[in-house]
């Protein structure tokens, strides 16, 4: 490769990454083949192993293309992978382990052996410990699958990658851009951000990738922006707390009964003293409680207060008693002036 041809491929692979292409891995560039023998194994669950056994003989045919050895142990439920001596690319076996790892959570061996290809990657996503509430995690995982799987099928048209929600995972296997989104709308969709805002996004990026004048722009005027207005349903008290003034100082501690002992004096008397003032105090408050059923009973003996029946009204102050001359007259006069009339 000349200079000027090295310097072209240093400046796109700064400004642009993801167009660069891997350059392909011959036999040419590793003639004396691996040092050491590699294995990886996984398990399946049961349910799987019917499927598996069906399809097994396709995938040794697919790994004997790369020199691959793959076995099935349906004792232990576990599948491996190995080189051979014939083995000349390095890092198939990791490829290797991906797909049995894909296949192993309900992927189809159709879509697994992709992931052999040098531009194809896979990403297994755990969702399980993102929620902690179980009604709450059925839910958002339900929404990224969307109603008749139209959510799904949205992110695997945009992205490039086929995605598989199974139990407390999400399987994904595509390009590696379309591996970074598919990670970022999930972890969004778990964590209460609905979907659709990402399809969006990437709906409108894709039409922006089209127009070369916005190439150096910032995008982020064009894009959805997302706005938590979820209120908080918690109930909140009635009385509240005002905030006490800070101190620097601890709290008071608060006496033990040891220490209300000490301060009576309890604490130094014997048994014999003791058992005494537990009877005196016995003693002490049966006499009470004797007394008080005493005033009960007899209470419905006490005969109530008599009201006084004298017609006579009393007067307490004397000057009640003075009648007032002037204003009997007026109303006196009064009264003529309105039976004449």
């Amino acid at each position: 490769m000349t200079a000027e041809k090295q310097q072209n491929f240093l400046e796109e692979s700064v400004n642009n990454a993801w167009s660069i292409r891997i350059p392909v891995f011959k036999p040419e560039h590793n003639t004396q083949g691996l040092i050491e023998e590699s294995c990886f194994a996984t398990v399946f669950p049961k349910y799987r192993e019917k499927y598996l056994k069906e399809v097994w003989p396709l995938v040794r045919q697919c790994l004997a293309e790369y020199f691959l050895k793959a076995e099935l142990n349906l004792i232990e439920g576990s599948m491996t992978v190995k080189t051979t001596r014939k083995t000349w690319d390095p890092y198939i076996i990791i490829k290797a382990r991906d797909m049995i790892k894909l296949m192993a959570r309900s992927v189809p061996f159709e879509q697994s052996k992709r992931v052999l290809q040098d531009e194809m990657g896979c990403d297994i996503i755990k969702i399980g410990s993102l929620v902690r509430k179980k009604e709450k995690f059925i839910k958002r995982r339900q929404r990224l699958i969307g109603p008749n799987g139209a959510t799904l099928k949205s992110i695997e048209l945009l992205t490039d990658c086929y995605v598989l929600v199974q139990g407390n995972t999400v399987a994904a296997l595509g390009p590696y851009k379309g591996l970074q989104h598919v990670r970022d709308i999930v972890l969004d969709t778990m964590n209460n951000v609905h979907p659709i805002y990402n399809v969006k996004a990437l709906m409108i990026k894709r039409e922006l990738m089209k127009d070369a004048q916005l190439a150096h722009e910032d995008w982020s005027r064009f894009l959805p922006k997302f706005k938590n207005k979820n209120v908080s349903k918690r109930q909140h008290p009635k009385l509240t707390k005002g905030k006490n003034d800070y101190s620097p100082f601890p709290p008071q501690r608060l006496e033990s009964n040891i220490d209300k002992k000490l301060a009576s004096g309890e604490y130094f008397l014997n048994k014999e003293q003791e058992y005494r003032r537990k009877q005196h105090e016995r003693a002490a408050k049966q006499a009470e409680t004797v007394l008080k059923q005493k005033e009960k009973r007899q209470a419905g003996f006490i005969p109530p207060a008599e009201k006084s029946l004298s017609l006579v009204g009393t007067y307490t102050d004397i000057e009640e008693r003075k009648l007032n001359i002037k204003a009997f007259k007026s109303k006196v006069a009064k009264s003529n002036i309105k039976l004449n009339t």
